[in-house]
């Protein structure tokens, strides 16, 4: 398997392979907890699984800006995986964020509906998303709605503290990261 960890100017985006065999199955929604932001490498793990079984991967980092990110500009991690960021240069850590920034992360919301509407992707990761409910950037009956909308074999992986509790009552799946430290 390449690997490209950016899209090269004029490079044509790869389609998404799908192999004939693989069959639509209800899709879950999984979500992963922890107070420490550290655990985003097992979620990563699982995107990466999937891509090599022959499923279109859409990886969405909603707190983590980046130049020349966004919804038009995706990072190409082998043929499955595709990794969006909004396109501002600052990360977001609280809720008082420039309209610019706000206007991106708006930008990439809209864009994450669409892609989980099109039922294009086997897999969607939403991270940090419960920090960007939770700053008020994005409505939570909006996440809902999108997730009553999607189509049925979609997967959706929620990550970030603060889970809010109609995320966590409609998931299939919740595991929570914790660190026991033994005196």
């Amino acid at each position: 398997m390449v690997s490209q960890l950016r899209t090269l100017p004029g490079s044509p985006i790869i389609p998404a392979i799908r192999h004939p065999l693989l069959r639509a199955i209800e899709g879950t929604v999984q979500i992963f907890t922890s107070p420490h932001r550290t655990f985003f490498t097992n979620v990563m793990v699982q995107s990466i699984r999937v891509a090599e079984q022959g499923l279109p991967v859409l990886v969405v980092q909603f707190l983590k800006g980046g130049l020349n990110q966004g919804p038009e500009h995706p990072t190409q991690m082998g043929q499955n995986l595709s990794w969006i960021r909004f396109d501002a240069p600052e990360c977001i850590s609280n809720p008082d964020v420039s309209d610019k920034t706000k206007a991106a992360l708006k930008k990439l919301w809209e864009h994450t509906q669409l892609a989980v509407k099109s039922g294009t992707y086997g897999l969607i990761v939403l991270d940090e998303l419960s920090l960007a409910v939770d700053f008020g950037l994005i409505q939570e009956n909006e996440v809902l709605n999108m997730l009553k909308d999607r189509p049925s074999h979609v997967d959706i992986i929620f990550t970030g503290p603060q889970m809010p509790e109609s995320l966590l009552d409609v998931a299939d799946q919740v595991t929570e990261f914790r660190r026991n430290f033994v005196v």
